[in-house]
């Protein structure tokens, strides 16, 4: 009798802790389902301020006549990048968007530019709001990455801690400690 109640005892702890492996892991997953929700919901934001300045490359080119308009979005057609990197990029071609509005007082009166110009603002508060909602599912999976007990289940089915989506350059000191 003895023998049966250490042996139901076994089967039922290695029962509760496989059950609760399997939670755990389920909650990871879940996150990680959210977070390349969230990436593929920031890549279209991001796809879309590609797309509005490249219509504006024309425009620009039509009443400043300067042939070299919005040179850093010319180079990111051929390029394969991530969206940290895209959104980078794309915040140095609004930059210079910015600049040609000022510089060029025709382009606030075109229509097709002001219609640019309002996209971009648009997009600008849609990309804060999504930048927003992943570094929030960032900072649950994360938690749930290594923190204990999780981190055991997070090692076994090599989960890994992942970056914040802040805009921030790679190169910056803060980027550089998490990569070591």
């Amino acid at each position: 009798m003895d023998i049966f109640i250490v042996c139901a005892s076994v089967i039922i702890i290695i029962f509760v802790l496989i059950m609760w492996v399997a939670s755990t892991y389920n909650k990871i997953q879940i996150l990680a389902i959210r977070i390349n929700e969230a990436e593929a919901n920031i890549d279209s934001v991001l796809r879309k301020r590609f797309d509005l300045l490249n219509k504006s490359i024309d425009v620009i080119k039509e009443h400043t006549e300067n042939e070299n308009v919005l040179e850093s979005i010319v180079k990111l057609r051929s390029k394969k990048l991530s969206n940290f990197e895209l959104d980078r990029m794309l915040y140095d071609g609004i930059k210079e968007f910015c600049k040609y509005k000022e510089q060029f007082p025709k382009l606030k009166v075109n229509e097709t530019f002001m219609k640019i110009d309002i996209a971009l603002g648009e997009s600008e508060a849609e990309i804060q709001a999504l930048r927003k909602y992943y570094n929030d599912i960032i900072t649950d999976y994360n938690k749930m990455v290594k923190s204990f007990p999780a981190n055991i289940v997070a090692i076994l089915f090599k989960f890994k801690s992942k970056l914040y989506f802040d805009g921030k350059n790679m190169d910056d000191d803060i980027i550089n400690d998490f990569k070591l």
